[in-house]
């Protein structure tokens, strides 16, 4: 009887197609996630302009988007509903609720009162930037030389949109206001790729919305926050529409929609990447904008807006490859060592 030894490689094999179609995935649902919300700021404007309050605009989308979700969430939830009796839970979703939720949207929303659409959104999108400054100072993750050259570009371009060497005013509290939203919009990331929780892409996008609209009406009802809404018609598009189809177009697919993509790319891609994808955000911002309220920019601001978008391209570029989420692998099972008889 012959025996032949067969020499086999102990190592795991990885399969980079794999990692292809999950990194593929995850940008389609980036990009769909970033077109629903890119519709927020025309379409919440369209409610400002018949006299709803920031407030009023804001809780109304976030707590129709996340009764929306309730029921999908309660059917992905089924075995899983012990991870409620953790603390973490509800310490990671209340953060959620705090910051992707309620701060980065009402204060966008309040950049948009005072700015165009498309200014609020490049002060919101320095956001990324911030995620960056997140993972080096939490997690050790010190950017490289391009990383700090994309962040001068992105700050650069905040300059330019903000236009401080040519005579266009802008409301001073309208910049404070887009740069708070930057915070919240950094917290999404952060907070939105982190699953330590356990809970499905529903649940949390359901329950963070819920966090977020509750504290927008404590403190509407505390008298901090006006909450005033209109059943006057809207324009849109140069057509007048009744007032609950904003509201319903917001609450299901600006909040809803755009929240539960949101938390699902940004599981796939994880913060950084997915950041710089969510960027895609300001340029449909800016077309629905100028297709349904005659909208645009200064040309020295489109410059700015273009050297955020490039400084965080950069940012991205310098992406190592430990820094993606384990998901995006997929590793065989070791063959048996063993020689074969």
């Amino acid at each position: 009887m012959t025996t032949t030894h067969t020499t086999l490689d102990p190592r795991p094999t990885r399969r980079p197609s794999a990692r292809v179609r999950t990194l593929l995935l995850g940008l389609a649902v980036a990009m769909v996630s970033a077109a629903m919300f890119g519709t927020s700021g025309t379409v919440g404007k369209s409610l400002l302009l018949t006299g709803w309050s920031s407030g009023a605009a804001v809780a109304v989308r976030v707590g129709l988007g996340a009764l929306i979700l309730a029921g999908p969430a309660a059917v992905a939830m089924r075995g899983r509903w012990h991870l409620l009796r953790r603390p973490v839970t509800w310490i990671h979703t209340g953060l959620f609720g705090v910051l992707a939720v309620a701060t980065a949207q009402l204060f966008y929303f309040l950049a948009v009162e005072r700015l165009s659409v498309g200014v609020a959104l490049m002060l919101e999108y320095l956001g990324p930037i911030l995620v960056v400054g997140w993972l080096w100072a939490r997690h050790g993750q010190r950017p490289r030389a391009l990383t700090v050259g994309g962040v001068a570009l992105a700050l650069v371009g905040l300059l330019l949109v903000l236009d401080v060497l040519g005579d266009v005013q802008l409301s001073p509290l309208g910049v404070v206001w887009g740069l708070v939203a930057a915070v919240g919009l950094a917290g999404f990331f952060i907070l939105g790729s982190n699953d330590s929780s356990g809970l499905p892409p529903t649940a949390f996008a359901s329950i963070g919305m819920a966090f977020g609209a509750g504290i927008l009406a404590l403190a509407g009802v505390v008298g901090l926050l006006p909450m005033r809404v209109s059943t006057d018609d809207v324009v849109l598009a140069g057509t007048d529409a009744p007032w609950w189809v904003p509201v319903l177009w917001l609450g299901l697919i600006a909040a809803a929609g755009a929240y539960l993509t949101g938390i699902m790319a940004a599981r796939m891609l994880g913060a950084k990447v997915a950041s710089f994808v969510g960027l895609a955000e300001v340029m449909f911002a800016v077309l629905f904008a100028w297709l349904l309220l005659g909208e645009m920019p200064a040309p020295v601001q489109l410059l700015g807006g273009a050297l955020i978008v490039a400084g965080v391209a950069a940012v991205k570029a310098d992406e190592r490859d430990d820094e993606l989420p384990e998901a995006s692998y997929e590793v065989e099972p070791l063959p048996d060592p063993r020689p074969t008889t």
